[in-house]
């Protein structure tokens, strides 16, 4: 037996670390290169001059971002999505997933429902009928048009579902033996021992709502009703010649100290805190969760 210190196999750890370094700093590079751009003065900035440090460094862009109104409205309409989003993914994905994992003798019709979200997953009716319907349904320019057409994601279906697959058999032969009915053994049994499974679909679930840009693009008539994504995809910081006429010398200057570089990167930076903020308690359920429900038997 090769021995764990022997040349060869700590040449294969260190291309190994290798590649997983080269991995990271290209996941980091852009952020650094977008945290130093917002810090950066305006100058240095639009002369592409900032890499991974900030030049002349200065918050004028955070201080302007604070002054935008229509940056938190779109903040707010963000967090709403994922508010409801969530909580309808969470509740529709783990009902779904239990049906789907029980047995063909126990849910005749099972085999036929999980072709029919394959073929979700395979298909789609296109961007037009999709607006149609949504348009039908009286749905434009309100909060539940990006909501209710992603109200079941199959991936998270099927994941969930693998990992209730893959729970012991005799526990819910013993719940069923003791009375319990399918709800009962649902929330008090399968849902308690699914927490990794659960907490990772969830972050899925979060993830996509606060990152969605193209379906607010599309469905919403009025800047006002954008969610933040779509916002900062549509972002326009040139200041008017009429504009800078009505501002105060000191408003001037401040506007005149940020460019449309600086001031979009300060917004892109700021955008992403709720998720930085989430991912940390949730993390230590991700690899479990996503492991065990990975795999079928």
């Amino acid at each position: 037996m090769v021995g764990r210190n022997s040349l060869r196999n700590r040449i294969i750890d260190g291309s190994i670390l290798a590649v997983l370094l080269l991995i990271t700093l290209a996941c980091l590079i852009p952020l650094i290169h977008t945290v130093a751009v917002s810090f950066s003065d305006k100058t240095a900035a639009d002369a592409g001059q900032v890499l991974l440090t900030p030049i002349k460094t200065t918050t004028a862009s955070y201080e302007k971002v604070l002054e935008d109104t229509q940056f938190f409205k779109a903040f707010w309409i963000s967090v709403k999505r994922v508010l409801l989003g969530g909580l309808l993914n969470f509740v529709l994905t783990i009902m779904m997933a239990y049906g789907l994992s029980r047995d063909p003798k126990q849910f005749r019709m099972r085999n036929v429902y999980m072709w029919f979200l394959v073929f979700t997953m395979l298909f789609s009716g296109g961007i037009v009928p999709w607006f149609m319907t949504i348009k039908a349904y009286g749905l434009l320019d309100s909060i539940w048009a990006l909501v209710l057409p992603h109200a079941v994601q199959v991936f998270n279906v099927i994941l969930l579902m693998n990992f209730f697959r893959n729970l012991p058999k005799e526990l819910n032969e013993a719940a069923e033996i003791d009375g319990a009915g399918p709800w009962y053994i649902m929330i008090r049994l399968f849902v308690p021992l699914s927490l990794p499974a659960i907490a990772t679909v969830t972050l899925f679930s979060i993830v996509f709502h606060w990152n969605s840009f193209f379906d607010g693009l599309i469905l919403m008539n009025k800047q006002e009703h954008y969610p933040l994504q779509t916002y900062i995809q549509t972002l326009v910081a040139q200041l008017s010649a009429q504009a800078m006429t009505s501002m105060s010398p000191e408003q001037l200057a401040q506007a005149m100290a940020v460019s449309n570089r600086t001031f979009n990167a300060a917004k892109i930076i700021i955008s992403m805190i709720p998720i930085l903020l989430i991912y940390p308690f949730i993390q230590r359920f991700f690899i479990h969760g996503i492991t065990l429900g990975s795999v079928k038997e």
